[in-house]
């Protein structure tokens, strides 16, 4: 099963957490991504769900700018 990349084209980062707002990632995952595992892409996946959960309620938008 290919699991599609979560990018979303939109590039900011939380500087706080390290987070691109637009997909959840740190910039490492995303250098990183094309050399994961399906599993290990599918375990990160799951884990941005809680972050991109994080980023809205903390106001992402006051990051892009």
């Amino acid at each position: 099963m290919k699991i599609e990349s979560p990018c979303t084209d939109l590039c900011a980062f939380d500087p706080r957490k390290k987070w691109c707002v637009g997909c959840g990632r740190t910039l490492e995952e995303i250098k990183a991504w094309k050399k994961l595992t399906p599993f290990r892409r599918q375990a990160l996946s799951n884990d941005l769900k809680h972050r991109m959960k994080w980023i809205e309620k903390n106001d992402a938008a006051k990051f892009i700018s």
